[in-house]
């Protein structure tokens, strides 16, 4: 039986107004006064309740750290139903690496070895994944970005116009001339560490003119300890038949969407692999493998 999970929460609240990240609307003031009439407080109550429902919704949830992952921890800790709570767009992968994770729109989907998609139970559980409630804070059409460079290149222009400091989940829906993309097989134990097990068993597909959508993530250079800092991208298809993690793109036509996001919830789990794991060791060399084509 899995023990409860610990959560780690790491605050980085601004202030109540209008940012250039979004709409921070500043909650009721819920002190009562005893003047104060049952009418009042049952509103003051209301509105507080809308405060932290907008509070969940400026928040990346984070299931443990990639740094775990690298180092051969894909046991699940967190189940598909419990991740649909926090959030309905975002990436990451299942018990034993078993295909990637795209969610979009609230619908979790698996990019199995064959860079086909399935719709994921809600039982089943996941060691690693970034999620978030997408709201639009900015969207542009864009046309003619024939690589994922350029891609990160425009994303990161948007970056430092809205703040490097915080956290960016993208959305590109649109039509593609090509996409490449990678899954893995499904590990068993002993685990590997990742970058030794993509070696053997990561496994590649090229798309040409297809429409989907591209789920990207971006963290902010202090996170490099607890995740990938930048950019980190997957793909599933409009027909919902084909995705992976991408490796290599070219946009023919597309929107793309952006939620800035000034908090960040971190969830980790508590198992005995977890709990030895020598986190302090450097991955920067084996995350830039796994998550890059070179």
């Amino acid at each position: 039986m899995k023990k409860r999970a610990l959560a780690l929460v790491l605050s980085m609240a601004m202030a109540a107004c209008v940012t250039a990240c979004g709409d921070s609307s500043s909650t009721a003031d819920t002190e009562k006064t005893s003047g104060s009439s049952s009418q009042a407080q049952s509103e003051s109550a209301a509105d507080s309740k809308e405060g932290e429902s907008k509070a969940d919704r400026e928040t990346i949830y984070q299931v443990s750290l990639l740094q775990g992952l690298t180092l051969g921890d894909y046991n699940g800790s967190v189940s598909v139903k419990e991740l649909k709570q926090k959030g309905d767009t975002g990436i990451g992968t299942f018990e034993g690496v078993n295909g990637e994770l795209i969610m979009v729109d609230g619908t979790v989907y698996r990019a199995k070895s064959d860079g086909s998609i399935e719709t994921a139970p809600d039982d089943e559980t996941i060691p690693f994944a970034n999620v978030t409630f997408f709201d639009s804070d900015e969207k542009q059409d864009i046309s003619g970005v024939s690589s994922i460079a350029d891609l990160k290149k425009l994303l990161d222009e948007k970056v430092e116009k809205l703040g490097r400091n915080q956290f960016y989940m993208v959305r590109v829906d649109g039509t593609f001339k090509k996409m490449h993309a990678r899954s893995e097989l499904k590990q068993e134990k002993p685990y590997k560490p990742l970058a030794e097990a993509l070696k053997t068993d990561q496994r590649e597909f090229s798309w040409d003119n297809i429409e989907g959508t591209v789920v990207a993530l971006y963290c902010p250079q202090y996170m490099e300890d607890l995740n990938a800092a930048g950019w980190h991208l997957h793909f599933v298809s409009k027909d919902k038949k084909y995705g992976g993690h991408v490796l290599e793109l070219d946009v023919d036509k597309a929107e793309l969407k952006i939620d800035c996001t000034q908090g960040f919830n971190m969830q980790l789990p508590d198992t005995e692999m977890f709990t030895t794991l020598d986190l302090t060791k450097d991955q920067s060399e084996d995350i830039k493998k796994v998550e890059t084509k070179d």
